[in-house]
């Protein structure tokens, strides 16, 4: 069959690809029957784009696609639909592997051959993201994003929201399990920030799976989706390729029975935040779920990079930068939470002011990096002595801990140790005051009444040692 005349007719870059029919329903080999020049000089010169998109860097014809482009799983279906089901289909990606975005046509060609399917594949490129583009989508599919937008949106907080998103994509799936793991690559770990199910199966709880250990197949996912913009596994064929691509991963979906699979990255600025994991889908919707998923993640990966800045921004606010102790901000918040209920009062509260004496004669005589080594030090000591207790620095060298259920013996050997380290010359010493709540319930009187003894348990130091008060 010759397509010269129908390939001169594109006014865009497209060839034709041809898919082998098996007997069984599957389909076998794809190749590339022809291209037009526009298609041909994109493999072969690549001038439009500056982009290396083809392995070969010489056309033949009717070789398999696999000669130019990596072996892609959601490349291999569009064609499969179009060539032998003859659906006519349309989408617009990003692959990671590219730092364009594609405009894909696939159309369904007539065949003399039952064995053989045709479709024309054409596609234009953009440099950067098209939102005319993204948003040509069906009705149905502009309806389900919409749907979990206002989730992702709507809520009383990120939690509840991404939880009704989770949801939201569970059931459009018609799918038994989704869940939306976080990933830190630097850190070389990852945690699970969302999951809906309706029945274990054999998986048991998704909190068995996704241990620490995890993380190792995790990192795999990047290089088995070999610059795709999905993982879609919808029948043994694929489960097979998978096989080979992945052998571990593999094993470990076919310990728990899946046979299904949709895994779609987060991206948001370049960098990885996560991944939407479908199993067990409805393979008759994945053209619907693929189309729906493809826009959701954009706002997803929206909406988890505003709430991890939100949070390293709230982190910020409350740590002093010094120490890595809570600061005055933090402290202040805990006192008005407590007083005015937001927090549940804690019993056997006891509140510890310590100030570090010394610190302006060390500042005067070795310099304020000495003085700044000596501050952290003393939180230190004191995160070290109150161990799972919130440590606060309260002002420059002043500290406060809130003790909470600390029995009398213990908390008496904390502070005598706190105060054994004044009687060196050298190093932290610290002037120590301490008020035990005993059930009034008003922690502002415990801490002013701690900040009186502070005071005077720093008189009587320099009363001992008064060559060591600054001038």
């Amino acid at each position: 069959m010759n397509f010269k005349q129908l390939l001169d007719s594109f006014d865009s870059v497209t060839c034709i690809m041809s898919v082998e029919k098996k007997p069984d329903g599957s389909y076998g080999d794809i190749r590339i029957v022809d291209g037009n020049q526009m298609y041909i000089d994109s493999i072969e010169r690549n001038d439009d784009t500056n982009t290396d998109i083809a392995k070969e860097k010489v056309f033949v014809p009717n070789s398999l696609y696999t000669k130019y482009f990596p072996f892609d799983l959601n490349f291999e279906d569009f064609c499969y639909r179009s060539a032998i089901k003859k659906e006519v289909l349309h989408t617009y990606v990003h692959p990671e592997r590219f730092d364009i975005w594609f405009n894909l046509f696939f159309t369904p060609i007539k065949s003399d051959d039952e064995n053989i399917g045709y479709c024309a594949y054409t596609y234009t490129i953009t440099l950067n993201a098209d939102s005319k583009l993204m948003s040509d989508i069906s009705l149905e599919t502009a309806s389900n994003v919409l749907q979990a937008c206002l989730k992702l949106y709507s809520g009383s907080d990120f939690q509840t929201s991404i939880n009704e998103v989770t949801t939201h994509i569970r059931q459009l799936c018609h799918a038994n399990r989704c869940c939306i793991l976080l990933t830190d690559f630097n850190a070389g770990m990852c945690r699970l920030l969302s999951e809906d199910h309706v029945v274990e199966g054999t998986q048991g709880p998704i909190t068995s799976i996704i241990t620490p250990e995890f993380f190792d197949i995790v990192q795999t996912w990047p290089s088995t989706i070999d610059g795709s913009n999905l993982l879609m596994i919808k029948s043994e064929k694929d489960m097979e390729a998978l096989k080979s691509r992945n052998p571990a991963w593999y094993e470990s979906l076919k310990q728990y029975d899946t046979k299904t699979l949709v895994l779609f990255p987060l991206n948001y600025n370049g960098e990885t935040k996560g991944y939407i994991w479908v199993t067990e889908f409805d393979a008759n919707d994945a053209l619907k779920i693929r189309e729906t998923l493809e826009l959701t993640t954009y706002f997803i990966s929206y909406a988890i990079a505003n709430y991890q800045l939100l949070n390293r921004l709230e982190i910020m606010s409350t740590l002093d930068l010094l120490t890595g102790v809570k600061n005055r901000n933090a402290m202040n918040n805990r006192v008005n939470a407590l007083v005015d209920g937001k927090e549940n009062y804690p019993e056997n509260l006891r509140i510890v002011f310590a100030d570090l004496n010394g610190l302006k004669q060390v500042n005067d005589t070795s310099g304020h990096i000495a003085g700044d080594l000596l501050i952290k030090n003393a939180a230190f000591i004191l995160q070290e002595t109150f161990i799972g207790n919130d440590v606060y620095r309260a002002g420059g060298d002043e500290f406060a801990v809130f003790v909470v259920g600390m029995s009398d013996d213990e908390f008496e050997n904390k502070i005598a140790k706190l105060k054994s380290y004044s009687e060196s010359p050298e190093g932290v010493s610290f002037a120590v005051g301490y008020c035990n709540d005993e059930g009034r319930h008003d922690v502002r009187y415990a801490m002013s009444t701690a900040d009186e003894k502070m005071y005077a348990d720093k008189e009587e130091y320099y009363k001992r040692y008064p060559e060591r008060r600054h001038k």
